[in-house]
């Protein structure tokens, strides 16, 4: 399984999203996530950063070079969880999110062919994940002050 993928945008620059082998780039999505999840949408410190982050395999994407986005999976008894998809609002509408949520979906199936992917979307993001394959599924709920509803990959 290749760590690196080259993902061209609708834009001149290039959008470039890797599987996170290292500290240096583990710290780099933390900070994106920091930035996106705690200052931006008020979310705990606490509650941002879990005891699932060694286990979970994380991301961080590019813009043009420059660290914009991050992503993570992880194992769990109801399936495997899609967490922690952030981008920087100035590279937002950009489709590194697209390009993200694509990238992670391959590497999930490819590892995990045939198990159930879910993700808990925020409520303004949830129209996003339809267009991906995503339904939702039970009612809307909050986790950290934000709604959400839990999604399911359907294809």
């Amino acid at each position: 399984m290749s760590n690196v993928y080259i993902l061209t945008s609708l834009f001149t620059h290039m959008i470039e999203l890797k599987r996170i082998e290292d500290e240096q780039d583990l710290s780099t999505a933390f900070a994106i996530r920091e930035k996106v999840f705690v200052q931006e949408q008020q979310v705990p410190r606490e509650a941002e950063y879990d005891a699932h982050e060694p286990e979970a395999s994380h991301y961080l994407a590019t813009y043009g070079g420059v660290p914009c986005g991050a992503a993570r999976w992880r194992v769990t008894d109801k399936g495997i969880k899609l967490e922690r998809f952030a981008v920087l609002p100035e590279y937002r509408n950009k489709n590194v999110g697209a390009k993200v949520l694509q990238a992670v979906l391959a590497d999930v199936q490819q590892a995990h062919a045939g198990s159930k992917i879910y993700l808990h979307a925020q409520l303004p993001a949830v129209n996003f994940y339809k267009r991906h394959g995503f339904a939702t599924e039970g009612d809307m709920f909050t986790e950290c002050a934000i709604q959400h509803y839990k999604m399911i990959y359907i294809g």
